[in-house]
């Protein structure tokens, strides 16, 4: 027998209504369920720019939602605020027993859900929460010695043989659809909450549960492929559903399984990725200071970092004169998505080639990616920086232009989105500098005037870099 008359649901990253644990938990406990979700303006009011891609994604994501509850019977009561206090009140407006949700395990989030439990268990409302973002979280994978783990492969060694059928199981919501009460509100409008439209529609980036649904189809014929393809930027390689795993338009459950049950060498190293994204999750959860800044490792916290004048605008605005640097600078600033392999050179060239603190780049993607999360791009940023739970040494420094070589031969990729480029043979597109002068005045591509030379010297960077790491590691003299 339902032990509430009547629970609310909060829907956050979450935007789907099937396979999703609060939802099901809800439904199973109570005779009728209200759904709700409120665009939080602790969240909106940070956020830098009016025209905000991920606000449209989520926008349309929701609206998305509310059209499927609403098929099912059921509805969506959408409401603009700050979130701490809006859930409180729809629980005490819909005469709610019970709250279910998620979890959501960034520190804001944590200390924003702690108020709400505080304010709602105060009314006597039962609060009730669940794992739904990743498959082992918190404290569920720890060391024999039961710490958390700080190196990835231990930790994926552990996730997989902990991993049993049971942990990739989906949550059936249809089967108790019926107990969805019919409530919902008009979705209001971007420009009513202060935000613009965006070029997410030119950009073709689908959203919501069918736009996850089909990209996940897609990706299903290229998985045997993924391996290999992956690591090619003008390959169509990855899965892209990296922003619908940050929303929740897909569930991780469904994802994982996938992979671990058709299994091969592409299946296995998708299913690697998933992985890493469960290894940083529980890195935020035992250091929550990670996500503010803190390098992992102690003894590099305060690195004494350059930061010349000029070097992180001119990687911002992709002007640093390396063509595959600055391409995938155009694409983030373009697209708000950036290819992996890219984030990881990007990365590295600002702080191991231009000196410049991981903490400024960590923030810019913050900033500027779609499917920015706390724990990957912090615990990403910091693998780059060489300052995070990485079990490689600091000396580990990509060449950017063997990258761009190795990943981009033909320098596809590098036309694509620096067209300046376009008539530079693959011989010389990733380092148009050594073209011979009479060639880039006959191509037009001379470079100082219609590209930039090099902002740095590559070798000499690696040496300063080098140094700057070795001085943090010694040990204090005394």
């Amino acid at each position: 027998m339902p032990e509430f008359e009547r629970a609310l649901v909060w829907f956050r990253r979450d935007l789907r209504d099937d396979d999703h644990a609060a939802l099901y938990y809800a439904l199973k406990r109570a005779r009728q369920v209200v759904c709700v979700f409120v665009f939080d303006r602790e969240i909106l009011d940070t956020l830098p720019h009016p025209a905000d891609r991920r606000v449209e994604f989520i926008h349309a994501s929701v609206g998305e939602l509310q059209q499927s509850l609403v098929a099912r019977g059921g509805g969506l009561v959408v409401r603009v605020g700050r979130a701490r206090e809006r859930v409180v009140q729809m629980a005490v407006e819909f005469a709610a027993e019970a709250v279910f949700f998620n979890h959501d395990d960034d520190p804001a989030a944590l200390a924003r859900d702690s108020a709400v439990e505080t304010a709602l268990q105060a009314l006597g409302i039962v609060v009730a929460h669940s794992k739904d973002a990743v498959i082992f979280e918190r404290e569920e994978i720890l060391t024999a010695s039961k710490t958390p783990y700080s190196v990835f492969t231990p930790y994926k060694n552990a996730w997989l043989k902990t991993l049993t059928p049971y942990y990739v199981q989906a949550y059936p919501v249809a089967a108790y659809a019926d107990r969805l009460l019919p409530l919902s509100s008009p979705l209001p409008s971007l420009e009513a909450m202060g935000f613009a439209p965006t070029n997410l529609r030119a950009l073709r980036l689908p959203t919501g549960m069918s736009g996850g649904a089909q990209l996940l189809d897609d990706f299903l014929t290229r998985m045997d492929r993924y391996q290999d393809a992956r690591n090619f930027p003008a390959v169509k390689g990855p899965s892209y559903l990296s922003v619908h795993l940050r929303f929740g338009t897909v569930s991780i459950r469904h994802l994982a399984a996938l992979a671990w049950q058709q299994g091969g060498r592409g299946a296995a190293t998708w299913l690697s990725e998933l992985i890493w994204r469960d290894f940083y999750h529980q890195i935020l959860w035992h250091r929550p200071d990670v996500g503010a800044g803190h390098s992992f490792k102690a003894q590099y916290n305060d690195l004494p970092w350059p930061n010349p004048p000029g070097h992180f605008a001119a990687w911002c605005e992709a002007r640093t004169g390396y063509p595959l640097i600055d391409a995938a600078m155009r694409q983030l600033n373009q697209t708000g998505y950036m290819h992996n392999r890219l984030r990881m050179v990007t990365a590295s060239f600002l702080t191991k080639d231009l000196l410049v603190d991981w903490r400024l780049g960590e923030r810019y993607f913050a900033d500027t990616l779609i499917d920015f999360d706390l724990a990957a791009n912090s615990g990403g940023w910091q693998w780059a920086a060489s300052v995070g739970c990485d079990a490689q040494p600091w000396f580990r420094i990509f060449n950017p232009v063997t990258q761009s070589e190795k990943f981009d031969a033909q320098g596809r990729f590098i036309r694509r989105y620096m067209p300046e480029l376009a008539q530079v043979p693959d011989k010389f597109i990733h380092a148009p500098w050594t073209l011979p002068a009479a060639e880039q005045t006959r191509l037009g591509v001379v470079i100082g005037r219609d590209y930039p030379a090099p902002i740095v010297d590559h070798a000499l960077q690696r040496v300063q870099a080098l140094a700057l790491f070795k001085q943090a590691a010694m040990p204090p003299q005394d």
